[in-house]
């Protein structure tokens, strides 16, 4: 499955040699939402694999990104207990070239001394 998030780089860990033949680097975002008035901001954990590791490189902390990824999932069982782990699993990351911006259209005019309707 592939999705894409877009969120500001908060943190990039260094590359990680798990055994002889594989390796993994992680980062993460931070991803605000917005419901009925209240922002919730997550912070989303992401891997690296064998030759993706150097993606991260060219992007520094507080850069908007735009990270693709697949969800991955594992089930590990050891002395009778069975364990589920979720992996986002990046494969491309490019700047965020959709910025929203937080200004107000300059040609909206406001009478000073109108009441808001509501």
């Amino acid at each position: 499955m592939s999705f894409d998030v877009t969120g500001k780089l908060v943190e990039k860990f260094d590359e990680q040699q798990v055994n002889d033949t594989f390796k993994k680097r992680e980062f993460v975002i931070e991803v605000s939402s917005y419901n009925n008035a209240s922002t919730y901001t997550d912070f989303l954990k992401f891997q690296l694999v064998q030759d993706k590791c150097a993606l991260i490189d060219n992007f520094g902390v507080g850069s908007s990104v735009k990270v693709h990824f697949n969800l991955k999932g594992r089930k590990w069982e050891k002395d009778g207990n069975t364990m589920y782990f979720n992996m986002l699993d990046a494969w491309r990351i490019e700047n965020n070239t959709d910025q929203v911006s937080n200004s107000f259209d300059d040609g909206i005019v406001v009478p000073e001394n109108e009441d808001v309707p509501f």
